[in-house]
């Protein structure tokens, strides 16, 4: 505190003191941190070679694995090295495939690079395969891959409440 008030003393008068001691002169640099932390994006999470997950992961942010995962995987940006293996779901806005999936994979840009050896569906509204990768699956294109999931079932519902619309609008427009 002594050092606060020496600091506002030689810096500004007397009259000038009290408004950088008010609370918008502290909050501007405060609320400009708040407001740079947020953008600030964190590092992604990196599971090393030696590591075996069994279990379901997800996250809104980036994963590198570079280990075995039984289980789904959820994320931003999920990169997997040449040395993992995954056997589950793999659904992320932008996957990059080097390595080993045994599973289906959802991401709006999906890269399979020479070292990728991938089992199962793809699902992508973008999608790049490098010389020398080895896919076995069906490649299908979406425009919203991620919420295919969801939406699956509820578009034969969907479909059908149109068709019984236009049904019970038939009877009325006779009658």
């Amino acid at each position: 505190m002594f050092s606060k008030s020496k600091i506002n003393e030689p810096g500004t008068k007397a009259e000038a003191t009290p408004a950088p001691a008010s609370s918008p002169a502290p909050a501007a640099p405060a609320s400009d941190f708040k407001a740079s932390a947020p953008k600030a994006k964190p590092p992604a999470s990196v599971l090393s070679s030696d590591l075996h997950i069994t279990g379901n992961l997800k996250t809104t942010g980036d994963i590198q694995v570079e280990g075995t995962v039984e289980g789904d995987i959820r994320a931003h940006l999920l990169t997997i090295g040449e040395t993992a293996t995954i056997k589950g779901e793999v659904t992320a806005d932008d996957v990059v495939i080097n390595g080993r999936i045994v599973g289906r994979v959802r991401g709006l840009k999906v890269r399979l690079t020479s070292t990728a050896r991938v089992e199962g569906d793809i699902i992508h509204k973008t999608i790049a395969i490098e010389s020398g990768a080895h896919f076995e699956g069906s490649v299908q294109r979406q425009d919203d891959p991620l919420s295919q999931g969801g939406r699956a079932a509820a578009k034969p519902a969907a479909a059908a409440a149109p068709a019984a619309a236009p049904k019970a609008a038939a009877p009325k427009a006779e009658g």
